[in-house]
């Protein structure tokens, strides 16, 4: 089986690229299948520590394995919605996602789109900032990125900002002034001088703080109950779902075993993390950045539904979302029946889909 490993490159995208939607109707898993099977399952991710379980289901060879005789393409994304316009032009079949950008693939498509099949990662997400800033009431008339307009980590400052009396504008300017852009190019700004700060994913968060000088402002673990809140899920196109529910599951399989073997060699888990990041960026992250980096995230297949309406709530007050049900927005039965089979207990879908 042959693996191609495409990397974008992506810049910002406006709001109405970000909130495009698919056409599909039926739900993620369960169904028999409509079509003959694909030669080829397409999936996106990022070249994150937050995405460590696809890093590793393709450098290990879990996914592959899982999918058997069907070829697994892959494409590298910079943020979640230019991986959500991608999946509704039906140029890729699943993702693994931010989970306010599969919010609104969702609600704009009526919940015709896609579908969160699992969880993936809970944690590593960071308001990093320079020298200077030490409160909330520093942030007056600074500049802070994120990695793209929309996606989860900026709808989450947005909303803390908002939360500390501080007006933005998705279109600049405002008390504070966001900036989605690129996360390589937001280390180069922000060494530069050019930003304030970043609200990112790791492992950027501990590059801004290992290689730049910056210190963390506000660590999103701490605005979370428990602490435990969903940085990327796994997300599937539901008219894929639809035609080929099996293969869906075998993709599943793959990624269940992806997060088992992260979580049962932890010790391992880095070294293969980074080699997987060096061929995807050609750079390698230095020992003290993925140190820390995996200190602040966790590999589960739980989606944390319970923090979804939370997160609606949070893209409506940012403006990056339009009002909309998220019932059905999860389908966590084929999890489910594999957790079962492994003797594990179920995930919940929260009273928002099927589970």
């Amino acid at each position: 089986m042959k693996i191609n490993r495409t990397t974008t490159t992506l810049t910002a995208l406006g709001l109405a690229a970000m909130m495009l939607a698919g056409c599909a109707s039926a739900p993620a898993t369960g169904t028999e299948s409509t079509g003959e099977q694909p030669d080829e399952v397409r999936l996106g991710y990022f070249s994150n520590v937050t995405h460590a379980p696809a890093l590793v289901g393709v450098s290990e060879g879990l996914l592959e394995d899982a999918l058997g005789d069907i070829d697994l393409q892959t494409e590298i994304f910079n943020a979640g919605p230019a991986a959500i316009e991608a999946l509704s032009a039906g140029a890729i079949d699943a993702a693994y996602i931010g989970p306010n950008p599969s919010i609104n693939t969702f609600i704009q498509s009526g919940g015709e789109s896609a579908h969160i099949i699992a969880g993936a990662t809970s944690g590593g997400a960071a308001l990093v900032v320079r020298d200077g800033i030490d409160s909330p009431e520093d942030l007056a008339g600074t500049t802070i990125a994120t990695p793209q307009l929309g996606n989860t980590q900026d709808v989450a400052l947005r909303s803390w900002l908002a939360e500390e009396g501080f007006e933005t504008s998705t279109t600049g300017g405002g008390d504070v002034t966001v900036t989605p852009t690129e996360n390589a190019q937001t280390l180069t700004l922000f060494q530069q001088g050019e930003v304030d700060g970043a609200w990112l994913p790791e492992p950027w968060v501990s590059r801004l703080v290992v290689e730049a000088g910056a210190h963390v402002l506000v660590d999103e673990v701490e605005l979370w109950p428990e602490g435990a809140f969903p940085t990327t899920v796994l997300l599937v196109r539901a008219e894929f779902a639809e035609q080929h529910p099996d293969v869906v599951e075998d993709l599943l399989e793959g990624h269940v075993a992806s997060v088992a073997w992260l979580n049962d060699n932890a010790a391992e888990a880095p070294v293969v993390i980074n080699d997987a990041l060096e061929e995807a960026t050609g750079k390698r992250l230095s020992d003290d950045v993925l140190t820390r980096a995996f200190e602040n995230v966790a590999f589960t297949v739980d989606p944390h539904a319970s923090t979804f309406e939370t997160l609606v709530a949070d893209g409506r007050a940012a403006g990056t979302q339009k009002e909309g049900s998220i019932d059905g927005l999860f389908d966590l039965r084929a999890l489910n029946a594999l957790l079962e089979k492994d003797g594990t207990e179920p995930v919940s879908a929260a009273g928002l889909g099927e589970e």
